[in-house]
């Protein structure tokens, strides 16, 4: 590339950095609100918050890439140094945030191109961040292109480990609070976490060729997926789901201990991502544990009072 291609493919990629990045990253964040659990609620110390922002940030990026959901109009290709025929290729486009992120931990100049990257920057270097647990989510993504169907439980749990975990070991990391006791906890949350989103999104995922509904206890149940396609769950799929819930349960209350080993604002943070998992699997119960319908969720007089039985358990 000539010296006055590239001064003017830079002079491009300020242009939508600066404008379709904004938006795109305000669109990214806004998901937030969303999920089963506080991301970075009001009490906290406003440093942790803009620091869990920025890792919720990229999350939902890896994310939004490896399911096809990003913005339409290519222009997070754009940020990421792809052109906009690459949109939909989500391969190069994990390849290229791969590299992206790279940057964010190197010192050379040019730092990363798409805005959620250089808002992680802050973040990695005040907290001492290293690359793998964000490596880790890139592949979960990655490995969500190949592989469509979990033949056993163990399967899951191996991919949960990706996809899920390092979330959980970068809040203990924002926060100074890591130890292997922790992050053993921590895993069990997050793993539960991650089982119980995909219990309520099981239609959806579906709607995208994957289930995260174990090959040996579809078996086991007598479910077929043609049953996973019905618009609501017989007595078979229903017996099925409460199963899997079952097991989150278990692992939730396998990692929450992790909320008691801590004190005052983390504590209530970790307490609302454990009573963000028990709520869900509270509306999941109430449904029947018939998800196929739309996905059960948890109200906030559940999700609080969820917290504080959470709170009156590890206090």
């Amino acid at each position: 590339m000539s010296r006055d291609n590239e001064r003017a493919r830079r002079a491009f990629l300020g242009r939508v950095a600066a404008g379709d990045g904004r938006e795109q990253t305000r669109t990214v964040l806004d998901q937030a609100a969303h999920e089963n659990f506080p991301v970075a609620p009001f009490f906290l110390p406003r440093a942790w918050r803009t620091d869990l922002m920025a890792v919720y940030g990229f999350a939902r990026l890896v994310d939004d890439i490896g399911d096809g959901d990003l913005a339409p109009g290519g222009g997070d290709a754009v940020l990421l140094g792809l052109d906009r025929a690459q949109a939909d290729n989500r391969p190069a486009l994990l390849d290229a945030l791969e590299a992206d992120l790279h940057r964010v931990f190197s010192d050379r100049a040019p730092g990363p191109g798409h805005p959620l990257l250089r808002r992680l920057g802050p973040t990695v270097r005040r907290c001492a961040l290293t690359p793998e647990p964000f490596l880790r989510l890139i592949e979960a993504n990655r490995q969500d292109q190949r592989v469509s169907r979990y033949g056993t439980y163990d399967d899951l749990v191996a991919y949960c480990e990706l996809s899920a975990n390092p979330v959980g070991r970068l809040v203990l990391g924002i926060t100074g609070t890591a130890s292997p006791e922790r992050i053993r906890r921590s895993d069990a949350v997050c793993t539960a976490l991650q089982i119980v989103e995909h219990l309520q999104d099981v239609a959806e995922d579906l709607g995208r060729d994957r289930i995260y509904l174990p090959a040996e206890d579809m078996k086991r149940f007598g479910v077929t997926e043609a049953d996973l396609a019905a618009p609501s769950g017989g007595a078979s799929v229903r017996a099925l789901i409460a199963f899997e819930a079952e097991r989150a349960g278990e692992l939730l209350n396998e990692g929450t201990p992790l909320v008691g080993s801590v004190h005052g604002r983390l504590k209530l943070l970790l307490a609302g991502f454990v009573a963000g998992g028990r709520a869900a699997l509270q509306a999941v119960a109430a449904a029947d544990h018939d998800v196929l319908p739309g996905p059960p969720k948890p109200t906030k007089l559940s999700l609080l009072r969820a917290v504080t039985a959470t709170l009156r358990r590890e206090g």
